[in-house]
């Protein structure tokens, strides 16, 4: 399985990072071994001193498929669920402005939290799904997929154009506003309107 994520599709993080809006949608991926084990704390790796949370919609594909027209899109996946993209901030700064690629920033061991998944029939619409992330019992990040720049059945139409999705890929939706670095001790929650999908520890 692969994991496929999905850069600058909200609008107000754009903005809070100060990028430029794209033409498409903003592409890269992460290992299988980036996924944090089930019940394992996330370890703050060494070689980065912010450590960013990014709370994202996941969508997890359940057949295979080769340039999907967006109207077939729905058919390709029942399963909507929750994650965090960590970033190393720093590192991911240092490789942006030598024009690196970003994978030492995005696809470290442990850098990909991949929560319980829920039936796509739980939400009347996968274009209007509440999500939110809070840091200690706080709200750090929410929003809705409406506010997506592409919504989840563009995305599995761009994305075939270039990778095949197999059965048990997943694809980060892309993150809200709200991103901040971890801390030792935090404690990250994410929801799916109002049920709970992951809580983890960070150290």
């Amino acid at each position: 399985m692969k994991i496929i994520c999905v850069g600058r599709n909200y609008a107000a993080h754009i903005e809070e990072l100060q990028n430029e809006r794209p033409e498409h949608p903003v592409l890269f991926l992460k290992p299988d071994t980036s996924i944090l084990l089930k019940k394992q704390p996330f370890f703050i790796p060494d070689f980065s001193e912010a450590v960013h949370h990014e709370v994202e919609v996941l969508v997890k594909i359940k057949k295979i498929g080769k340039h999907i027209d967006r109207k077939f899109a729905h058919k390709y996946y029942d399963e909507i669920g929750l994650g965090i993209d960590f970033t190393a901030r720093d590192l991911q700064s240092q490789l942006k402005e030598k024009g690196l690629p970003w994978e030492k920033a995005k696809a470290f061991d442990g850098a990909a939290v991949v929560g319980k998944f829920l039936p796509k029939k739980t939400f009347e619409s996968v274009d209007n799904i509440n999500f939110h992330l809070e840091k200690n019992n706080e709200t750090v990040q929410q929003a809705n997929t409406a506010l997506m720049l592409w919504k989840i059945d563009e995305l599995i139409e761009y994305i075939s154009k270039y990778f095949t999705l197999k059965i048990g890929d997943i694809i980060f939706t892309g993150t809200p506003a709200g991103v901040a670095k971890v801390n030792p001790n935090d404690i990250l929650t994410g929801y799916l309107n109002d049920t709970q999908v992951f809580s983890i520890k960070v150290k």
